[in-house]
């Protein structure tokens, strides 16, 4: 009987995340991988992200669901193109649905690619897309706990979005708490206070995207494993 390992399997799509990565390298793309449970907002984020600089970059977006496309309905009207994946039950997506989404994607007139994720806070950060990074959402309903119960996601994230702030008043989120453990689990990770619906925080947020986008057209377009520079300065 042979047995395959969850090792092995992560191995072969590492792999295949790495011919994203260099797709993406050699287009100048910035590659988001967004992740969140389910109702943390990540659509919202989007739609109000790009209305604001959809006017300076071209966005192309993959959008990961288990059944519907309304989702990336919504996000039409502000996106390039779109790429629709649905799973039918698969908690995440791999690098070889994104790859096959690259395909229908008109990647030289694109500028930023959001890989909005199927919402769970556990399997989709085990897999390596070739993105440029991940961005947890994590939004005050959920509780601030989560850092701490689901450190993988968190611990891998160049960057926290914390959503929906206009409901700290009603809520016992503790704010300055979360924080703290966010950055005891990742001390280099930009932690982002926001609400997409009022749009409080989304100017700090939209300057870093930008910053991001800038640092990866600079990068040598050969493929090579480079390190972004700090964007915090």
């Amino acid at each position: 009987m042979k047995v395959i390992l969850a090792k092995d399997l992560l191995s072969v799509t590492n792999v295949k995340g790495e011919h994203n990565r260099d797709i993406f390298e050699k287009n100048g793309l910035l590659a988001l991988n967004i992740i969140s449970s389910p109702g943390a907002g990540k659509t919202t984020l989007l739609e109000v992200t790009m209305s604001l600089i959809k006017h300076k970059y071209n966005f192309g977006i993959i959008e990961g669901d288990l059944y519907t496309s309304r989702d990336a309905r919504r996000l039409s009207e502000h996106a390039r193109s779109i790429v629709q994946i649905n799973t039918c039950g698969i908690c995440h997506l791999n690098a070889e649905m994104v790859a096959r989404a690259l395909d229908d994607l008109v990647l030289d007139a694109l500028d930023i690619i959001i890989i909005e994720n199927v919402g769970n806070l556990v399997c989709p950060a085990s897999f390596y897309l070739g993105e440029t990074c991940k961005v947890a959402l994590l939004s005050v309903p959920e509780g601030s706990d989560k850092p701490a119960k689901y450190p993988g996601l968190f611990k891998e994230a160049r960057a926290v979005v914390i959503n929906k702030a206009d409901l700290l008043p009603y809520t016992d989120f503790d704010l300055p708490g979360c924080i703290q453990e966010l950055q005891e689990i990742n001390p280099g990770a930009e932690i982002f206070v926001i609400s997409a619906t009022t749009g409080a925080g989304m100017e700090k947020w939209v300057s870093w995207l930008e910053k991001m986008v800038q640092s990866v057209k600079q990068l040598p377009r050969s493929g090579m494993d480079v390190r972004l520079p700090d964007t915090d300065s």
